[in-house]
């Protein structure tokens, strides 16, 4: 998995901060030959991981037992991937709420070089021990405006 974009695609992710690819494999199709659904959302998930851990957040979970839980998912799936391809995931910060964010994903086919899903996500800070909401941390509210370049 690499950290940017590649240069097969450098227009279509160049705005998003975390850029992995995955290969796709024989096993992730559905007897129709296309990438299943969830594998979508799967890559979408390690995107998102990598952006967090980039930011902080699972050295928070492992110490204060504080972290993201996924509020909601929706997914717009525009073209069939098909094996064998390798396919490029981009993960940047919409917005931010007081303990709530949003997260967006553009998925990039490198055999078509055009764009296959985009997905969005609302992550919500969370206290696992008291099972509650918390405001997000002011330094995971600034590494997440650094690693994106902007103020959200």
């Amino acid at each position: 998995m690499g950290s940017n974009a590649p240069t097969s695609c450098p227009k279509l992710l160049a705005d998003y901060p975390v850029v992995i690819h995955m290969p796709v494999e024989w096993g992730d199709q559905d007897p129709f030959r296309h990438v299943n659904n969830i594998v979508y959302l799967r890559w979408c998930e390690t995107a998102r991981v990598v952006y967090l851990q980039r930011i902080g957040m699972w050295r928070m979970i492992a110490e204060e037992n504080k972290g993201p839980i996924l509020a909601a998912l929706s997914c717009n799936y525009r073209r069939p991937v098909e094996f064998p391809d390798t396919v490029h995931i981009g993960a940047r910060i919409t917005r931010i709420g007081n303990s709530s964010f949003g997260m967006e994903h553009l998925i990039v086919s490198e055999t078509m070089n055009e764009v296959v899903a985009d997905a969005d996500s609302t992550l919500v800070f969370f206290d696992y021990a008291a099972n509650q909401p918390l405001p997000l941390p002011d330094d995971l509210r600034g590494a997440i405006e650094t690693l994106e370049g902007k103020e959200l």
